[in-house]
């Protein structure tokens, strides 16, 4: 038997056979053309094919993991249309007169090194997005309609890396589980794999001669055992005949409130990233929405969205929840969620920088255009609308400003709109440490435990170099949450938490003893939470 230790980014058991999947191997080979508008017209032919195959993955995606893991498909999309990508395959076809596919590789090369040398861990993992459009490009060049697929027996899937789109082209029914050597937590493929429930583990240097040999995958801890003894492999049968249990006991929990053996009812919600996102929720039992990131109808466009598009897309998740309560965060762009044509510019620290309310507070056309989409959609259902990276009093004072100017207007113009409740994001230690002040002003709270732990513990959450210092269950940080609830609830708001932390079953006891009165977690794990507050005194 041979044990490898990676990084769990997956729960799950996985006992099959190990399949290596081998990525094309491809050489720039270089053509001398003196026909360079014919290869000009070939590579914009090229990408007009991978643009339409992309639209394809995205709505493929779209049913099988939802917006959140659809998303990665229209930013490949934006990264085929860059100006900057477009002119550089242009110039060299044109300068060097070489043929397209010389170019293609060229150009694909040096932004891949670019993204791989930048400082920030989110800009790195671009890379492999570039990789994988830069692929899509030479398929298209060369006539080549399909990439190499799993076997028709289940496997478990072991890689150098993955990209996003051959993670989703894959038949799910026959991958039991990934193992990476690149990748961490926050990479695309985890993502994808944590939606589409798969056991999950990266950081092994994975081995062709692997190839066909029996394997487990513990997704727990994060091992990869190869041909198991029989001792570890009746263990890990035990353990996958557990889950299998445990799945069967939570399905029994659907329609039961969420309430204390003490009779305290806790609200129990989802955190969705769009509209196709709610079948997911309602499949689960969710009682609202506790968080609708809508970030993402901003991430999959090429320009400002239309007030109009934004309106639609509230008022149809209002609908499909009917009159349960809806909080979407009104958007929460900059650090790791980027969109080109807001033209942030470049910083040394995005975490720390220009983000969320600053940006809406910065350009606040932007923002009193979602504004008015929200206020509009409210007539269709129980909305309310929280302000994230709130840091001072004045802060939420000039957001509400404006949100009575946008209710003014709209009031003006005759157009219905709904007063709904606002509240903020707690998610940094100055709103924490004010928080009895932030609550004399809005209607509720909802904790960002991932950033509020980020930035008491002076950790970027998007390094995997530091996942051994990123403790969420810190005193420091668990001791800031239980002031917010204290003080939010002196001045009569409503507490929740909508980050990670929320979803962590061992700490369920401890946020029902500090008084939390809302948890929103992911479609996946209401049920399990469910489960442990059913179990709390």
């Amino acid at each position: 038997m041979e044990c490898y230790r990676g990084k769990s980014v997956g729960k799950g058991i996985a006992i099959g056979k190990l399949f290596f999947y081998r990525k094309k191997e491809r050489q720039a080979v270089r053509k001398e053309s003196a026909d360079t508008e014919g290869e000009i017209g070939r590579y914009r032919q090229a990408r007009t094919k991978a643009v339409g195959e992309l639209k394809a993955l995205y709505e493929k995606a779209l049913r099988e993991v939802g917006e959140v893991g659809a998303a990665i498909f229209e930013t490949h999309q934006m990264m085929l249309e860059d100006p900057d990508f477009v002119t550089a395959i242009e110039n060299i076809i044109v300068s060097q007169k070489v043929n397209a596919e010389y170019a293609v590789t060229a150009a694909g090369k040096n932004f891949y090194q670019m993204f791989s040398d930048m400082e920030d861990e989110y800009f790195r993992e671009r890379a492999a997005d570039v990789g994988d459009v830069t692929d899509r490009l030479l398929d298209a060049l060369e006539g080549k309609e399909e990439r190499e697929q799993v076997p028709e027996e289940p496997v478990i899937l072991a890689a150098e890396d993955l990209a996003p789109s051959e993670t989703v082209q894959m038949d799910k029914g026959r991958l039991l589980a990934f193992v990476t050597e690149l990748g961490s937590s926050n990479s695309h493929t985890a993502i994808l794999a944590r939606t589409m429930n798969i056991p999950a583990v990266s950081g092994i240097a994975v081995r062709p001669e692997w190839d066909g040999r029996t394997a487990v995958v513990d997704g727990y801890s994060g091992v990869l055992y190869i041909d198991p003894e029989q001792e570890t492999l009746e263990k890990m049968q035990r353990r996958l005949e557990e889950d299998r249990r445990q799945v069967q006991l939570l399905a029994s929990l659907k329609g039961r409130e969420s309430v204390t053996k003490s009779g305290r009812k806790i609200l129990l919600y989802a955190n969705i990233g769009g509209v196709a996102d709610v079948a997911s929720a309602l499949a689960n039992d969710a009682e609202g929405i506790g968080l609708f990131r809508s970030e993402f109808l901003y991430l999959e466009k090429d320009d400002y969205p239309r007030e109009e598009e934004l309106f639609q897309a509230y008022k149809a998740v209002a609908e499909m929840m009917g009159g349960k309560r809806v909080i979407i965060r009104t958007l929460d762009i900059g650090a790791d969620k980027q969109a080109g044509y807001f033209r942030i510019p470049r910083e040394e620290n995005p975490a720390m920088g220009l983000r969320a309310i600053r940006i809406c507070l910065e350009r606040p056309e932007v923002f009193k255009t979602q504004l008015r989409a929200v206020f509009r959609a409210g007539v269709y259902g129980n909305l309310a609308v929280m302000y994230p990276m709130i840091t001072s009093v004045e802060e939420v004072r000039q957001v509400r400003k404006l949100a009575d100017q946008v209710k003014a207007e709209l009031s003006e113009e005759g157009i219905a709109f709904a007063h709904m409740e606002q509240g903020i994001m707690i998610e940094t230690p100055a709103a924490a440490l004010i928080s009895d002040a932030l609550a004399k002003e809005v209607d509720f709270f909802s904790i960002g435990t991932n950033d509020l732990t980020q930035y008491t513990l002076a950790i970027d959450r998007q390094n995997p170099a530091l996942d051994k210092y990123y403790d969420p269950h810190h005193p420091a940080v668990l001791r800031l949450i239980g002031e917010v609830i204290q003080n939010g609830h002196r001045e009569g708001c409503l507490v929740g938490i909508c980050g990670e932390l929320g979803a962590d079953t061992s700490l369920t006891e401890t946020f029902i003893r500090m008084g939390i009165d809302e948890l929103s977690v992911s479609p996946s794990r209401i049920l399990p939470v469910r489960q442990e507050i059913l179990r709390t005194e």
